[in-house]
């Protein structure tokens, strides 16, 4: 049996959890494939339960990524180079892994093609952490432009004396006109209103935007008299 190769890794989002790696070889020649504990335990095995072959291999691909996988792993028994794929998996127990997978044709010094050396790295418990950050992140952002948004509606309504639907809808009508997001113009009013200097600004931009609105108003009447 040949000695794999070790493998380290590491995966920001883990921190001080470790990121499952390991070695395979697969024989040209003889067809034979050999893995590394770490990749056994991948695939929800322990060393002695099954015999790796490309056939086992293929067959916990997930269905939708398995043509495309098999014909890179001919291509380079066939061509060499290397390869990289970003797959998903189904271990023993039909749980699903996200898992990257790369390696390159080892040839003689002939060139003639004799191991593909490899590996394959779990990313699963990365994916899920950078996911989970993401959904928090947008949560966050949400909840922070609705709150801009609402102090920037108090705003117009302390300024033009208007109701709270009134004030969204300016607004809204000035931020399409421009061209601009909504949160943007609410956070433009928040800021000069937080400003104790630019009291003459705000009040000019708030009747600038009453006035967009009331335009807008107007070219509708127009258009459905």
């Amino acid at each position: 049996m040949t000695q794999l190769k070790a493998l380290q890794a590491y995966s920001s989002a883990l921190i001080a959890e470790d990121c499952l790696a390991g070695t395979f070889r697969y024989d040209v020649i003889s067809g034979d494939l050999e893995w590394s504990e770490q990749i056994y335990q991948i695939h929800g095995y322990h060393r002695g339960e099954v015999v790796p072959t490309v056939g086992v291999l293929m067959s916990h691909l997930h269905p939708e990524d398995r043509r495309r996988c098999r014909e890179i792993f001919e291509g380079v028994c066939h061509g060499g180079g290397f390869f990289a794929n970003y797959h998903r998996l189904f271990d023993a127990r039909r749980r699903e892994r996200r898992v990257l997978t790369a390696g390159e044709g080892v040839p003689d010094g002939d060139g003639k093609l004799l191991f593909i050396d490899g590996f394959m790295l779990d990313l699963t418990r990365t994916v899920q952490l950078e996911g989970d950050r993401s959904a928090r992140e947008a949560i966050a952002g949400a909840i922070g432009t609705r709150g801009l948004i609402e102090q920037a509606k108090g705003i117009l309504m302390g300024i033009l004396h208007i109701g709270s639907d009134a004030a969204f809808e300016r607004l809204s009508v000035y931020s399409q006109h421009h061209n601009i997001k909504l949160a943007h113009t609410a956070s433009a009013i928040v800021r000069l209103a937080n400003n104790t200097h630019e009291s003459a600004t705000l009040r000019s931009f708030v009747h600038a935007l009453d006035s967009r609105f009331s335009a807008r108003c107007g070219e509708d009447r127009a258009l459905h008299p």
